[in-house]
Protein backbone atom coordinates (compact mmCIF):
# COMPACT_ATOMS: atom_id res chain seq x y z
CA UNK A 1 0.00 0.00 0.00
CA UNK A 2 1.34 3.30 -1.23
CA UNK A 3 1.46 6.34 1.13
CA UNK A 4 -0.60 9.61 0.20
CA UNK A 5 0.40 12.43 -1.03
CA UNK A 6 1.33 14.99 1.40
CA UNK A 7 -0.84 17.44 -1.25
CA UNK A 8 -4.86 17.20 -2.24
CA UNK A 9 -3.59 18.86 -4.95
CA UNK A 10 -1.62 17.40 -8.08
CA UNK A 11 -0.61 20.78 -9.19
CA UNK A 12 0.99 22.22 -5.53
CA UNK A 13 4.27 21.35 -4.79
CA UNK A 14 4.13 23.39 -1.13
CA UNK A 15 3.25 21.24 1.60
CA UNK A 16 -0.10 22.01 3.48
CA UNK A 17 0.21 24.42 6.28
CA UNK A 18 -0.32 23.33 9.94
CA UNK A 19 -2.81 25.17 12.75
CA UNK A 20 -1.81 25.76 15.81
CA UNK A 21 -4.13 27.26 18.74
CA UNK A 22 -3.28 29.02 20.95
CA UNK A 23 -4.00 31.16 23.65
CA UNK A 24 -3.64 34.99 23.61
CA UNK A 25 -1.55 35.42 26.13
CA UNK A 26 0.84 32.79 24.72
CA UNK A 27 0.25 34.09 21.12
CA UNK A 28 1.18 37.93 23.05
CA UNK A 29 4.49 35.93 24.79
CA UNK A 30 5.46 34.56 21.51
CA UNK A 31 5.05 37.81 19.19
CA UNK A 32 6.99 39.47 22.19
CA UNK A 33 9.85 36.86 22.17
CA UNK A 34 10.11 37.08 18.15
CA UNK A 35 10.46 40.93 17.97
CA UNK A 36 10.62 42.04 14.73
CA UNK A 37 10.86 38.26 13.06
CA UNK A 38 7.88 36.80 11.79
CA UNK A 39 6.35 34.69 14.43
CA UNK A 40 6.27 31.40 11.99
CA UNK A 41 10.20 32.27 11.32
CA UNK A 42 10.25 32.76 14.91
CA UNK A 43 8.29 29.60 15.92
CA UNK A 44 10.22 27.29 12.98
CA UNK A 45 13.31 28.64 14.67
CA UNK A 46 12.86 27.28 18.27
CA UNK A 47 11.43 24.25 16.80
CA UNK A 48 14.58 23.01 14.87
CA UNK A 49 16.87 24.61 16.37
CA UNK A 50 18.73 26.86 13.39
CA UNK A 51 18.54 23.30 11.08
CA UNK A 52 15.04 24.42 9.12
CA UNK A 53 15.01 24.56 5.57
CA UNK A 54 16.01 28.06 4.12
CA UNK A 55 12.34 30.05 2.92
CA UNK A 56 12.18 31.90 -0.37
CA UNK A 57 13.37 35.27 0.54
CA UNK A 58 9.95 37.77 -0.82
CA UNK A 59 11.16 40.53 -2.62
CA UNK A 60 8.93 43.56 -0.99
CA UNK A 61 9.59 42.16 2.73
CA UNK A 62 10.63 45.80 4.47
CA UNK A 63 13.25 45.60 6.44
CA UNK A 64 12.90 46.04 10.53
CA UNK A 65 13.15 49.62 11.52
CA UNK A 66 15.81 50.55 14.11
CA UNK A 67 13.28 53.24 15.53
CA UNK A 68 9.97 52.25 15.46
CA UNK A 69 9.00 55.02 18.25
CA UNK A 70 10.45 57.56 16.00
CA UNK A 71 9.08 56.92 12.74
CA UNK A 72 5.72 56.62 14.55
CA UNK A 73 6.13 60.14 16.40
CA UNK A 74 7.31 61.79 13.05
CA UNK A 75 4.40 60.37 11.44
CA UNK A 76 1.83 61.69 14.41
CA UNK A 77 3.22 65.20 14.02
CA UNK A 78 3.11 65.04 10.11
CA UNK A 79 -0.60 63.84 10.83
CA UNK A 80 -1.28 66.99 13.39
CA UNK A 81 0.32 69.57 10.60
CA UNK A 82 -2.54 68.85 8.20
CA UNK A 83 -0.09 69.07 5.55
CA UNK A 84 -2.68 67.29 2.85
CA UNK A 85 -5.75 69.44 4.27
CA UNK A 86 -3.35 72.80 3.72
CA UNK A 87 -2.14 71.98 0.00
CA UNK A 88 -6.17 70.77 -0.44
CA UNK A 89 -7.42 74.16 0.55
CA UNK A 90 -4.64 76.00 -1.45
CA UNK A 91 -5.66 74.34 -4.46
CA UNK A 92 -8.90 74.96 -4.32
CA UNK A 93 -8.35 78.55 -3.45
CA UNK A 94 -6.67 78.69 -6.86
CA UNK A 95 -9.13 76.78 -8.82
CA UNK A 96 -11.90 79.39 -7.98
CA UNK A 97 -9.40 82.50 -8.67
CA UNK A 98 -9.18 83.21 -4.99
CA UNK A 99 -5.81 82.86 -4.99
CA UNK A 100 -3.67 85.56 -6.53
CA UNK A 101 -0.66 83.38 -8.47
CA UNK A 102 2.41 85.64 -8.57
CA UNK A 103 5.74 84.46 -9.59
CA UNK A 104 6.20 84.09 -6.00
CA UNK A 105 3.16 82.09 -5.01
CA UNK A 106 4.25 79.90 -7.48
CA UNK A 107 7.50 79.32 -6.73
CA UNK A 108 6.50 79.00 -3.27
CA UNK A 109 3.50 76.38 -3.69
CA UNK A 110 6.28 74.26 -6.10
CA UNK A 111 8.75 74.30 -3.33
CA UNK A 112 6.12 72.84 -0.56
CA UNK A 113 5.04 70.08 -3.27
CA UNK A 114 9.30 68.95 -3.80
CA UNK A 115 9.76 69.15 -0.37
CA UNK A 116 6.30 66.91 0.69
CA UNK A 117 7.91 64.38 -2.68
CA UNK A 118 11.05 64.83 -0.50
CA UNK A 119 9.56 63.79 2.78
CA UNK A 120 7.92 61.07 0.99
CA UNK A 121 10.96 59.38 -0.36
CA UNK A 122 12.40 59.64 2.65
CA UNK A 123 9.87 57.58 4.81
CA UNK A 124 9.12 54.88 1.78
CA UNK A 125 13.14 54.23 2.18
CA UNK A 126 13.18 54.40 6.16
CA UNK A 127 10.30 51.79 5.77
CA UNK A 128 12.62 49.71 3.42
CA UNK A 129 10.09 49.98 0.01
CA UNK A 130 11.92 50.74 -3.44
CA UNK A 131 12.47 53.91 -4.81
CA UNK A 132 9.53 54.72 -6.76
CA UNK A 133 11.60 57.49 -8.94
CA UNK A 134 9.09 60.35 -8.70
Amino acid sequence: MSTPPINSSKNSTLPTPFSLRLTFEERAALENAAGNSPLGAYIRSKLFEGSEAPRKVRTRTRQPLKDDKALGALLGELGKARIANNLNQLAKAANTGSLPVTPDTEKALQDACGAVQNMRGLLMQALGYPSSGV
